[in-house]
């Protein structure tokens, strides 16, 4: 089970280490790396994780995966995580890695969710509009598609969500149906 307490602390370690080397983007880029492969790969995750796998095997497996795609320090970073048997967290600690060096550059992640894909110049719109609404610096957008929604859109940031979906909209009708006001209930 994924543990994010553990996961944000070696994290910082992580980080703190590599502001202190002058690598943090250099890293960032390594997590990202990390991050994607996890991200493609449930069974590279479900190897790291498994009880089974010896500590030998997941070691050179993780050396080969990351082989001239990722700095010393990371790598480095990785065999320390095998060592201590901490590597089953290296994806949260990928994901904690990016969150804290979005903090550190003032980095917003937002993402919009729509029935169908958006223009380019939509997207940008909507980083101007939530940029001045929000005093926003710099903004990551992410675009999702969800047919589901029919219409409409799902926006999300800084755990705050706006949901102007159709979808919503008649889920709210459905329940102001199934409490209907007018119809006295009997006892």
């Amino acid at each position: 089970m994924p543990n994010l307490r553990l996961a944000n602390r070696y994290a910082k370690s992580l980080v703190d280490l590599a502001i202190e080397k002058d690598q943090l983007e250099t890293v960032y880029t390594d997590m990202k790396y990390l991050q994607a492969v996890c991200a493609v790969s449930k069974e590279f995750v479900n190897l790291l994780r498994s009880p089974v796998v010896q500590t030998d095997k997941k070691r050179a497996i993780l050396k080969a995966i990351t082989l001239d795609k990722v700095s010393e320090l990371t790598s480095l970073f990785n065999n320390l995580l095998v060592t201590k048997g901490r590597e089953g967290e290296l994806p949260e600690i990928a994901n904690a890695v990016v969150d804290q060096y979005n903090d550190i550059k003032g980095i917003h992640k937002v993402t919009i969710t729509t029935a169908q894909a958006i223009s380019e110049e939509l997207k940008a719109s909507i980083v101007a509009k939530v940029k001045d609404s929000q005093n926003f610096g710099t903004i990551e957008l992410e675009s999702k598609v969800n047919p589901e929604l029919i219409g409409g859109f799902v926006l999300e940031f800084n755990n705050n969500q706006v949901d102007t979906t159709i979808l919503r909209d008649l889920r709210e009708i459905k329940k102001s149906f199934s409490r209907n006001v007018y119809v006295k209930t009997m006892k």
